[in-house]
């Protein structure tokens, strides 16, 4: 096992700049993801990291060794791709044992290595299968396994379970997970997915347009967001955004929003005028006789909760409820904004507050 050090990493492509000045540290051991929208950098990144792609400039350590000229095979790492690059005329313990194959070692020790990694990944009774004998969860349960053989330093991940039904998604992120804590191996694992980083990651970094946005545990992100951006991505439903100004009244502080509804705030740290974003996740209001009056726009019922989207005067707003709604749009209904959970951010940084 070994720790990822990426330091000052830039890439371009000719004259275009694709990351700029990336700094991320993964400790021995942790599971990292590297989350953020298509295009923001997070493969090209892994694929440093892998050495598959050359750094333009800064560095990247592995157990403490800089391996900037170092070449992917010698870098020891193992990466599980999004689409399993099986080969197709080779079965499931050929194709796991492959790489050891081609470096030579004795047949004995390929065969007991597939082997330990079948029984961890429940593929013992599938050994002699082709990969075109197996479901998507087990052609990618094979390439982790072809991973695994070769008993890396670092795994890396690049979108491994894209491909997937959601099912099947929720099935297979138990099962990395599982396997991180029995292996123990360093991880870093590439998503576009924020409920895969959110219930996989020891650390989770936020990328967008090359840049890091923030870095931090699932739940520090999801309740301290240090701007707009993550706190936008982090979270389903996104959290509720709206534009106005803090306010003073009665002895304390409020918002009023652009379109002059008033919503209650707590402890901002902002003097009165100043304008501002107003964030409230969907799971943080409630419904209460004693609220905001509010106009249903459309429910949504999943079962176990209903999302109700309304407006409160002019301004759109969605809400989680645990409760069984019997409203039709256009009705109006009550809800209630916790202020200990607001969030505020200034409107021209999108910093928070």
């Amino acid at each position: 096992m070994a720790g990822v050090s990426v330091r000052n990493v830039v890439k371009r492509y000719g004259s275009v700049q694709v990351i700029h000045g990336v700094d991320v540290e993964i400790a021995d051991g942790e599971f990292v993801i590297l989350v953020g929208p298509s295009g923001c950098g997070k493969s090209t990144l892994l694929r440093m990291i892998a050495g598959l792609e050359a750094i333009s400039d800064g560095e990247i350590a592995i157990g403490g060794k800089v391996v900037n000229d170092v070449a992917p095979k010698d870098r020891d790492i193992a990466m599980v791709f999004q689409n399993y690059a099986l080969y197709p005329h080779k079965n499931v313990a050929d194709n796991m044992g492959f790489s050891l194959k081609i470096k030579g070692r004795p047949r004995a020790e390929i065969d007991a290595k597939v082997r330990k990694a079948a029984e961890i990944l429940d593929l013992t009774k599938l050994l002699d299968r082709f990969p075109r004998q197996l479901s998507g969860g087990q052609r990618q349960r094979v390439a982790m396994g072809r991973a695994i053989v070769r008993d890396p330093q670092v795994f890396l991940f690049d979108e491994p379970l894209s491909n997937l039904d959601a099912k099947l998604r929720v099935a297979m992120r138990v099962e990395i997970k599982e396997l991180h804590q029995r292996l123990g191996t360093t991880i870093v694992y590439v998503t576009h997915d924020q409920i895969e980083a959110m219930t996989m990651a020891d650390k989770i970094v936020v990328m967008r347009d090359g840049h890091v946005e923030q870095v931090g545990a699932p739940l520090d992100l999801y309740d301290n967001p240090g701007n707009v951006f993550v706190a936008g991505f982090i979270g389903s439903p996104a959290m509720n955004f709206i534009k106005g100004r803090i306010d003073a009244r009665d002895g304390g502080q409020i918002f009023v929003s652009d379109a002059g509804a008033v919503l209650p705030v707590s402890g901002v740290n902002a003097e009165s005028g100043r304008p501002v974003v107003y964030g409230i996740r969907p799971e943080h209001i409630d419904l209460d006789g004693d609220g905001l009056p509010a106009t249903v726009s459309v429910l949504e019922p999943t079962g176990s909760e209903t999302q109700i989207f309304a407006r409160i005067g002019e301004d759109p707003i969605d809400a989680v409820v645990k409760a069984r709604l019997k409203v039709r749009p256009g009705e109006e209904i009550r809800l209630r904004i916790d202020p200990s959970r607001v969030h505020i951010f200034d409107r021209q940084s999108s910093a928070r507050l």
